[in-house]
């Protein structure tokens, strides 16, 4: 079954707007600080609802759902933690982010290291984020390919190139405004898909309530000690603490956000008010897992899910009435395509300051612009690539959420290791990194440890071996670096 025309054409009439809205922004864009940074003039309510929906792509729309069908409501006690790594942010990490000028997070790594850590750190993000992205644009064609039955390759061709077209032109102020009008479509048509299921079901949210309660699906706390479960209590609350913290933090992909922001209290009233909307739309998502599990159970579909990711998509195309199915995928288009934009814009600043114009700063404004702009295009053809070879990978928000995790324990530490401590040197840092990737590699390939441990177990090696490294060879350091400052001195 394909939607109907009605559906198509609320689609497309989104994928069109949505396009031309973030084209209005092409004139404002002068200089990499009105192209990367939204010429710092975004108001606090607008950079938070656009962290939001950075943080949410369809990985998170259709899996989160698949969670709660297939489990319960456990992924909000990781959800919790988010919470926590919003104060921590705010607490250390925000105050030195807005001394001085900086257009990247990795720039306060070469401020306090030097520049061999700085290109390491910022390697490292653009190899992981364009990983993961990969596997969070595969999620469009599941479904695209559900509603439209076009290929795979096709549909994530289509939000690929009217993504690239607005965040090319539009820079991040148009990757921020269409954030907000995005989220604003995807939670309102979660909204009225919800209430939807609820009048398709015999008894409506009566029904579902009490049989998901029943089934222990609106379990939200998991006490126990076992190290190996993914979603408890201590794995949620700790892990999800360290991962907001190495993302929210340490990723150019939000951290563009927060730098974006007027001034530092902004930045922090925008991250923290973030975690409240995260809650309740995370809430959202798995009450409607909630629902899909009840109505399947009452109405068996033809044929078993094959995963659960496939639930969601499915249930919008054969169930919903015409017009609300259309919203419904235009809001989960509008999730994808929010992220996307974001991804391809932070990649793109790295890209161009903590590489690019480090070797050639007299670069004039114009061919800044120009090369930012060029460095979006090539990164939107790389991001195509690595989502077409991404497909048939598993559950794609456990996997995308695990190929970002292997890499933020060692980004972590080594921020932690330059803003808590002073006696921590580059050379020490970049061996308790490297020790706290290999670490995480190993978990995620070759054991059993769910990927809600990966960051604070990878952060925590990182710390600790780049501390006692760089005790170790302290000295040398200091006496290497008295020697450069001497020959500075006498040129």
């Amino acid at each position: 079954m394909r939607l109907h025309s009605i559906d198509l054409v609320i689609i497309a009439a989104y994928l069109v707007c949505i396009t031309l809205f973030g084209l209005r922004f092409r004139k404002s864009q002068h200089s990499l600080r009105d192209y990367f940074l939204a010429g710092r003039n975004i108001p606090w309510w607008a950079i938070s609802l656009s962290i939001v929906a950075a943080e949410t792509s369809t990985l998170t729309v259709i899996g989160t759902p698949g969670l709660a069908y297939a489990g319960d409501f456990g992924f909000l006690q990781v959800v919790f933690g988010y919470l926590v790594g919003r104060v921590v942010i705010s607490l250390i990490f925000i105050p030195q982010y807005f001394r001085g000028e900086m257009f990247t997070a990795y720039q306060l790594i070469d401020r306090r290291f030097g520049p061999a850590l700085h290109r390491i750190t910022a390697a490292v993000f653009l190899i992981t984020r364009a990983a993961a992205e990969g596997v969070r644009v595969w999620a469009v064609a599941i479904v695209v390919g559900i509603a439209l039955g076009t290929s795979e390759i096709a549909s994530v061709g289509i939000v690929m190139l009217l993504t690239m077209i607005y965040t090319f032109e539009g820079g991040m102020a148009a990757v921020i405004w269409t954030d907000v009008i995005q989220l604003c479509i995807y939670i309102g048509g979660t909204i009225v898909g919800f209430f939807t299921l609820t009048h398709l079901v015999p008894g409506g949210w009566t029904t579902i309530h009490s049989a998901a309660a029943a089934a222990g699906k609106l379990r939200v706390v998991d006490f126990s000690f076992d190290f190996f479960k993914t979603y408890t209590f201590w794995a949620g609350l700790i892990g999800g603490t360290f991962l907001t913290t190495a993302t929210h933090g340490t990723d150019q992909l939000l951290v563009q956000r927060l730098l974006s922001a007027r001034n530092e209290r902004d930045s922090k009233t925008a991250l923290l008010s973030s975690g409240v909307v995260i809650l309740a739309q995370f809430t959202l998502f798995l009450l409607m897992g909630a629902g899909l599990w009840e109505f399947y159970r009452i109405f068996p579909p033809a044929s078993a899910f094959s995963r659960t990711d496939n639930v969601f998509p499915s249930f919008i195309v054969e169930h919903m009435p015409h017009g609300i199915s259309g919203l419904l995928i235009a809001a989960i288009l509008a999730a994808a395509m929010s992220n996307l934009s974001a991804a391809l814009n932070s990649l793109s600043s790295t890209t161009m300051v903590d590489f690019y114009l480090r070797h050639r700063p007299q670069t004039s404004d114009r061919a800044r612009l120009a090369l930012s702009r060029g460095s979006t295009v090539v990164w939107a053809v790389v991001l195509f690539v690595l989502a077409v070879l991404s497909r048939g990978k598993g559950k794609v928000l456990e996997l995308g959420l695990s190929i970002a995790s292997v890499a933020y324990g060692g980004l972590l530490g080594v921020f932690l290791l330059g803003l808590l401590t002073r006696r921590a040197k580059q050379n020490g840092a970049i061996i308790g990194m490297l020790c706290g990737l290999a670490l995480n590699v190993y978990l995620w390939k070759w054991t059993r440890v769910p990927w809600t441990w990966y960051v604070t177990l990878g952060a925590s090696t990182t710390f600790l071996v780049g501390y006692v490294a760089s005790l170790l060879l302290g000295s040398r350091e200091e006496h290497d670096g008295a020697r450069r400052m001497e020959t500075d001195a006498s040129r």
